[in-house]
């Protein structure tokens, strides 16, 4: 099922529906756009989108440095279509770098159109995170 050039949203590959043709990586995160995370005009805030980025980003560290981590940097942020009330949001991520006690998540952010026009994709970044202790000091990530 094709919607066209706008994108492919009845498409299921590794058991995720509505995953875009062109989508890089692991589902990590799906939501909605709500009428409070939007401006008077109805466009989302990049703010909220950027956070649910990092969610996502946050959530495939975690899993690969076996422990808890937090957001160091973000870099390469792209926001290149806006995200509108009702709109779908899904994130996928990819490590792009693993280092000593950081964790480089490359997070797309997809919108399946509230209107039924199509999936596009909205936005990307990368996102680096460093393992922490107990201490809450970075840690090593093993190998």
């Amino acid at each position: 099922m094709s919607d066209g050039p706008a994108g492919n949203h009845g498409a299921e590959l590794h058991g995720v529906p509505g995953r875009p043709d062109d989508a890089h990586g692991e589902l990590m995160l799906r939501t909605f756009a709500f009428p409070a995370d939007a401006n008077p005009a109805g466009d989302i805030f990049g703010g909220w989108l950027l956070g649910q980025m990092d969610i996502a980003g946050a959530s495939l560290a975690r899993r690969r440095a076996h422990g808890r981590v937090a957001t160091v940097a973000v870099a390469q942020m792209s926001f290149k279509l806006p995200v509108f009330v009702g709109d779908e949001v899904s994130c996928y991520c990819t490590i792009s770098h693993v280092g000593n006690t950081s964790v480089t998540v490359e997070v797309e952010a997809w919108a399946r159109r509230h209107d039924d026009s199509g999936t596009v994709k909205v936005t990307d970044g990368h996102f680096t995170y460093v393992a922490l202790g107990a201490d809450r000091r970075a840690r090593s990530i093993a190998k």
